[in-house]
């Protein structure tokens, strides 16, 4: 499903979504179709579930116009990571 189709079932609410493909360009991905898993009319539950989300799943409002992830590096790693053998 494309984001503008969830937007047009789920005018102005938030919803729970699978990413199924996507593309990066620079620094930002852009989710091209997605998988509706529920639709959250409470903002405190869209939160929880957006903390709780993991393995592609994205918690979004459906007022975005473009459905697209900023993707930062790690930072607050210090020093070298040795193996041993």
């Amino acid at each position: 499903m494309q984001w503008e189709e969830v937007r047009k079932i789920y005018p102005d609410q938030y919803v729970k979504l699978q990413i199924l493909a996507s593309h990066i360009d620079g620094n930002t991905k852009y989710v091209d179709e997605v998988a509706l898993i529920k639709a959250i009319h409470d903002p405190k539950e869209a939160t929880q579930e957006l903390l709780r989300s993991k393995d592609g799943v994205i918690v979004s409002h459906t007022s975005n116009k473009e459905l697209k992830i900023e993707i930062r590096a790690l930072r607050g790693l210090r020093g070298v990571v040795q193996y041993e053998n």
